[in-house]
């Protein structure tokens, strides 16, 4: 139960980072990039990669997307936090899950039991409830938190392919995305100072560190979780995505004044029960 607890806490804590980031005059971009620096030192001296057993006939194109979708929806969700809260924000990548499920059903024509269409269709609703907002003279940025949906959709996706890949193991991939991650993040950064929309600042590294230690610390602790629940990963599934959107919340509302709508009170508990009806699905089965 520690290692949810603690995955939920990192993930919580990377949206609190990202919100103070962005109030400041901090470069995000060049704090992303070093967020992935030392997230692969990390992931290199805890998982111990077996970058030998990388070749030509890893899933090269899966790793390089996702190398590039990485950083870029990180610096989505950072806009996404500024623009629209981090409630809003947790919401929609929590419930990204309804991407995948949505393409296997539709795509990979994986059959669906009723309680998965269920628990997609109050999902939907739950989305748009939870997005809403009145417009205003600043406009509605809804577009953030969707980028978010959607990538982390799409991130899901191309994780479950790595998955799928039994010749290396997926700690040594998730090693190679990072190291492709790392590559685009700096790469994003550079352009910027080169732009001269930024400059070259070191004291975006410690930042950088804090970043990465949370975001390592959330794959590390679900990962942790997993197995120590491997007899029943819909737990694990249901209170990590659960935690977030009600801790998220929580911080959201009373530590950053966030305001809703009624609405988007329903729609985060519509978003509550379609997780939770996704996540049990197995259960008994």
């Amino acid at each position: 139960m520690q290692f949810i607890l603690l995955s939920i806490a990192c993930s919580v804590s990377v949206g609190i980072l990202l919100k103070l980031l962005r109030s400041g005059k901090s470069q995000v971009s060049q704090i992303v990039a070093w967020n992935y620096f030392f997230a692969l030192l990390l992931c290199y001296f805890l998982f111990k990669p077996e970058l030998s057993a990388i070749d030509g006939s890893a899933p090269w194109p899966v790793y390089i997307s996702l190398g590039f979708l990485l950083p870029g929806i990180f610096l989505a969700l950072a806009a996404s936090i500024k623009y629209m809260g981090i409630v809003k924000t947790d919401a929609a990548q929590r419930m990204s899950l309804c991407i995948p499920l949505l393409a296997a059903w539709l795509l990979f024509n994986e059959n669906f039991g009723i309680q998965k269409i269920i628990g997609l269709a109050i999902g939907i609703p739950a989305l748009v409830m939870i997005l809403w907002k009145k417009s205003d003279r600043a406009g509605n940025n809804w577009i953030y938190p969707a980028i978010v949906l959607v990538g982390f959709g799409a991130i899901d996706i191309l994780f479950k392919q790595v998955a799928l890949y039994s010749a290396v193991t997926y700690t040594t991939s998730l090693f190679v995305v990072f190291v492709i991650s790392l590559l685009v993040a700096f790469g994003i950064a550079g352009a910027e100072v080169l732009t001269r929309k930024t400059t070259f600042n070191f004291s975006n590294l410690p930042l950088g560190l804090i970043l990465g230690a949370l975001n390592f610390g959330n794959i590390f602790f679900y990962l942790r979780a997993h197995k120590a629940f491997s007899d029943n990963p819909s737990t694990v599934f249901a209170m990590m995505n659960i935690g977030v959107i009600v801790l998220g919340s929580l911080v959201g509302v009373m530590a950053f004044k966030e305001k809703l709508s009624w609405l988007n009170y329903v729609g985060l508990a519509l978003a509550i029960v379609s997780i939770t009806t996704i996540a049990f699905v197995h259960i008994g089965s």
